[in-house]
């Protein structure tokens, strides 16, 4: 991509569908759009053009390769739409015509008997000597020239009252636009009354319902309570089951992982949810009440061992859970009774960990206490947080992530881009006259913000914790299996830690806390053999490979693939893979190293080494984490507080399928997930950035909501635009960063902040 190239934000006003799927650049005067899919870039056509190429539509754009089926249906929806649009707008257009524009336009404005003529003219942007200001009786000629103007016109606007007598403004045209206040009304009040989140429109599903229901029209009759629980949830499971069978239909290919997710309800209740994870998707398998058993490590084996072999031992590579002791000791029984799969520690929680505990560090926690003391004042006063927005262009600058203590370095990730805004904020008049920044959390702010010390902290602190939230972001992504990335991105962590402190004694107290967390996936051979076959990191390494990451796949080799004689014809064709011998060696599959998911990268050029192919896309088909979906408003304790056996299979078929389809839409979907600091969904992950600094909550006289407009949020520029993954850099040649011995001086100190 040309270093000319600048991204732009797409904002709220853009509502075509096709814009979810792009990102959009500016080259001098010009922009350009690019498909988040295939990472085409297109110079000219417009949305329209890349609604085709999205729905692989033949004509002015070339074909999307990469665009997931539901992504592609949307668009042919959406383009088979605009056709219908367009001819109900042509027939919208003559009805108007018919009529005398300009005396609907001052029919609709206010029955006031003052008003005259040229006053509506100026109300509508038309001057009274303009030549729209015909005589109404002036022959047909006349009528025909004034519509050809008005269509002619680039910025001409319309008023007109809708059926409830509310006067509407259609800015880019003389034709009324429908508005549907009181349709939103209503789909508010319906979703205020049964305490759905707010973000409940966001689903796909939601989408779907308001189209169904429009395409129907007037006559639809709203399905029942009985027709709910009834037929309609029948219905739902099966076409549920139908899609988990299309999935497992993969699994004799790739292999699937079993998940393990526990969590805990408000009311202390211990629940754990198994999932399988494919290339495909993930699906909900079933849950159960741990609260007793959460703490046995026999019981936990008894139930994972359940969900094998319910699964099929010979489709599972590996289960992954948390890394809790009893889930180790239950782990290694099932590795010793299943020698043929993996346990797993989930990956995204043992970067979550090495992230806590950098935050235990004096320094680095006495940094985010100050950088807290800013969003504390900023996110409980209105008239602040406006001003702010204001200077940060729509930005906010906590930034939730994938935990708490995540949140705590994307928060001074943030912070530091918007570094020159926030100065430029409390360095203005604006702010000089503001009476909030005279309080002493407004001095307090100024004081950070224009602190030196406290800016170089956070340069440092970002440097030493960016690559790691890469890393995470890779690890919990649903975007590409993660198996192929990990082992380098945590390198590549390493390394950058190194390159910002120099001095070993002090980069080994950050090494010494990742080697800790880290240590049982640092020699996990799944990650090993992940790294070996991805071409893009294998090619790039000068000389001899580690052994211990050539041990790793040795590991794998025999204990995923059973039949010795295989074995043997394995080893024999990674000579032929190390030597980039046949097509390994084609231009194309050298170009294809870092275009291509390494397992499509296999499964295209692997066909000279058969067996060493089959066994690289079951390996890279993997994920390296715990996945779940969000939780609210799923009914899993009614499940288990149901005594009667009939209900509780009905509640339990409802959770089935209320999961697969939360778990459906986060896997399809490729938007990108900007959640709003404020949201009561995001409220356990950002609590200590945006509560009051004290009790006295009435302190805080300016915070009516009211005055915040959601509308003016605007992240695109700060969160990555392409995927990170294929960011990894080539060359791994320091053997000190694949070592992961502890220094023994520090070795204590990681001790003690772990424990705290």
């Amino acid at each position: 991509m040309g270093s000319n190239l600048e991204p732009v934000p797409i904002t709220s006003q853009k509502h075509d569908p096709a814009w979810k799927h792009v990102q959009m650049y500016k080259n001098g005067d010009k922009v350009q759009l690019k498909c988040i899919y295939c990472q085409k870039m297109f110079k000219g056509g417009g949305i329209h053009r890349i609604k085709e190429h999205l729905a692989c539509q033949k004509g002015n754009a070339s074909t999307c390769s990469r665009v997931p089926h539901d992504v592609r249906l949307h668009m042919q929806q959406s383009l088979d739409g605009v056709v219908v649009k367009k001819r109900r707008k042509q027939k919208i257009e003559e009805e108007i015509m018919s009529v005398n524009p300009l005396t609907t336009v001052v029919n609709s404005l206010p029955n006031n008997n003052q008003v005259d003529v040229n006053q509506g003219l100026q109300a509508i942007g038309v001057d009274h000597n303009s030549s729209l200001v015909v005589n109404p009786g002036e022959g047909m000629s006349k009528n025909m020239e004034r519509r050809k103007k008005m269509r002619a016109s680039k910025n001409p606007a319309a008023i007109y009252a809708n059926s409830e007598g509310v006067v509407a403004v259609e800015k880019n045209g003389l034709f009324p636009k429908r508005v549907d206040n009181h349709i939103h009304m209503a789909i508010g009040r319906f979703l205020y009354d049964i305490g759905a989140p707010f973000d409940a429109v966001n689903s796909v599903y939601f989408h779907e319902m308001v189209d169904a229901i429009s395409s129907r029209g007037a006559g639809f009759e709203r399905p029942s309570h009985h027709e709910l629980r009834g037929w309609i949830l029948k219905n739902s499971v099966e076409e549920v089951k139908n899609d988990i069978d299309r999935c497992k239909m993969t699994w004799g290919r790739t292999g699937c992982s079993i998940l393990v997710d526990q969590w805990a309800t408000e009311t202390g209740r211990v629940l754990i949810s198994f999932l399988a994870y494919c290339p495909e998707g993930v699906v909900f398998l079933k849950s159960m009440d741990a609260t007793e058993i959460s703490t046995s490590a026999d019981f936990l084996y008894d139930m994972i061992k359940q969900v094998v072999d319910e699964v099929g031992v010979g489709q599972v590579l590996q289960v992954i859970t948390s890394g809790e002791e009893q889930y180790a000791v239950a782990g290694r029984r099932l590795t010793d009774t299943f020698p043929t799969l993996y346990w797993s520690p989930s990956a995204a929680h043992c970067i979550d960990f090495i992230l806590e505990d950098f935050g235990n560090l004096e320094w680095i926690s006495a940094v985010i206490e100050q950088a807290k003391s800013v969003t504390r004042f900023v996110y409980n006063y209105s008239a602040i947080l406006i001003m702010v927005k204001r200077y940060t262009l729509g930005n906010d600058i906590v930034d939730p992530s994938f935990s708490q203590f995540a949140t705590n370095f994307t928060t001074l990730k943030r912070m530091v881009d918007l570094k020159h805004n926030l100065q430029a904020l409390v360095t203005s008049q604006e702010w000089a006259d503001c009476p909030y920044s005279k309080k002493s959390a407004g001095l307090e702010m100024l004081d950070c913000l224009s602190s030196q010390t406290f800016w170089s902290s956070c340069d440092m602190i970002v440097r030493l914790t960016a690559p790691l939230l890469k890393v995470l972001r890779i690890a919990s992504s649903e975007m590409r299996p993660a198996m192929g990335y990990i082992y380098a991105g945590i390198y590549r962590a390493k390394e950058a830690i190194k390159k910002a402190l120099g001095k070993r004694e002090e980069y080994m107290v950050y090494w010494n806390i990742i080697h800790h967390r880290w240590e049982r996936l640092w020699h996990h051979p799944l990650h090993a053999a992940g790294f070996y076959l991805n071409p893009k990191f294998f090619y790039s390494i000068q000389g001899d490979i580690h052994s211990q990451i050539v041990s790793g796949m040795f590991d794998c080799i025999e204990r995923l693939v059973s039949d010795t004689r295989i074995q043997d014809k394995i080893i024999k064709e990674i000579n032929l893979y190390k030597s980039a011998a046949g097509d390994f060696g084609r231009k194309m599959a050298v170009r294809a190293r870092d275009n291509l998911l390494p397992s499509e990268w296999w499964s295209t050029y692997g066909g000279g080494c058969p067996n060493l192919s089959r066994l690289a896309i079951r390996i890279l088909s993997q994920t390296s984490s715990v996945m779940s979906c969000k939780r609210n408003q799923i009914p899993f304790e009614q499940i288990v507080n149901t005594r009667n056996y009939i209900e509780r299979q009905h509640l339990t078929d409802l959770v089935f399928v209320h999961c697969n389809l939360r778990l459906r839409q986060m896997f399809t979907s490729k938007d990108q997930d900007f959640s709003d600091p404020l949201s009561f969904d995001t409220i356990s992950y950002v609590d200590e950035w945006i509560r009051p600094r004290d009790l006295y909550i009435d302190e805080y006289g300016n915070s009516d909501w009211m005055a915040l407009d959601p509308s003016s949020v605007n992240t695109m520029l700060l969160r990555p635009l392409n995927d990170e993954a294929e960011e990894l850099d080539e060359g791994f040649d320091d053997d000190e960063i694949f070592s992961c011995g502890k220094d023994s001086e520090d070795e204590n100190t990681v001790e003690k902040l772990v424990n705290q």
